[in-house]
């Protein structure tokens, strides 16, 4: 029995929700990245992770579906009708066999091959030892570029580390960038409770989520219970052109991780 379920009674379950149909980079799930597919990168980072009670891959199409059985890795077929990846993760966390309300549904976004295992015991902390509902992944934004990118998602939050909300736009807003501003965005990794990621599937899209193309403002608009699960800064990019990729390429080469997985068989 894994240390969280042993110690706390809860599954730890991660979803790694993928897509072919990605809006903004068609296909990315299974581009390659140093001769390994992005999903692959993702899965055998997640994987580090010791303490998953199941881990799998929440897909809807033929090709991400093959790739899986090729690399056997554990997969969840899917609805193709989803548009946010929260929806997608619960559909798939509804099929896991014996699952409870307190158990932790961890979602780890496919577009994320530099995530660290050690994020993954960030994210689920607050729902451990805060008894919080859900968390989200939170880093320093460190320059002007990452501040003004429409591709970055961006968190403001109270004092208290309770997201207020998300945009793709820069905020807090301010004239001049500087560190000091404490701009953060989101890293996509996310923690729920199975019983509040069901309260969340079963809640209509709100008007800010479908204005921003950000999830948690559903949470915002509805509940406002999401909290930050801060991660100290490290040189780490989301995929989400294929511009991203050769950032990725450049900056995943120095990794540890990257250095473990590339030489066994993938």
């Amino acid at each position: 029995m894994k240390k969280y379920q042993k110690t706390t009674g809860r599954k730890i379950i991660g979803i790694i929700p993928a897509r072919m149909a990605a809006s903004r980079f068609p296909g990315k799930p299974l581009k390659k990245i140093c001769n390994i597919e992005m999903l692959s990168h993702v899965y055998l980072r997640a994987k580090q992770f010791n303490n998953w009670s199941n881990l799998t891959v929440a897909l809807c199409d033929k090709e991400i579906k093959n790739f899986c059985i090729e690399k056997d890795y554990p997969y969840t077929i899917t609805s193709i009708k989803h548009v946010r990846c929260l929806d997608r993760v619960y559909e798939a966390s509804k099929k896991i066999k014996n699952i409870k309300k307190n158990d932790i549904i961890v979602c780890v976004q496919g577009d994320e091959p530099m995530l660290k295992p050690d994020m993954i015991s960030k994210v689920i902390k607050p729902l451990i030892k805060d008894k919080k509902e859900c968390s989200v992944l939170a880093m320093d934004i460190e320059n002007k570029e990452q501040y003004l990118n429409k591709d970055i998602v961006k968190i403001v939050h109270d004092l208290k580390g309770r997201v207020l909300y998300t945009s793709r736009s820069p905020i807090p807003h301010s004239k001049k960038f500087s560190k000091k501003i404490g701009a953060k965005r989101i890293y996509g990794i996310f923690a729920f409770t199975y019983k509040f990621l069901k309260t969340f599937a079963l809640t209509k899209p709100s008007h800010l989520e479908n204005v921003e193309g950000c999830d948690s403002n559903r949470i915002c608009d509805n509940y406002s219970n999401q909290y930050i699960a801060k991660y100290k800064f490290f040189p780490s990019y989301s995929v989400d052109t294929p511009k991203d990729l050769k950032k990725v390429e450049k900056s995943i080469k120095k990794d540890y991780l990257f250095k473990k997985y590339s030489k066994s068989k993938h």
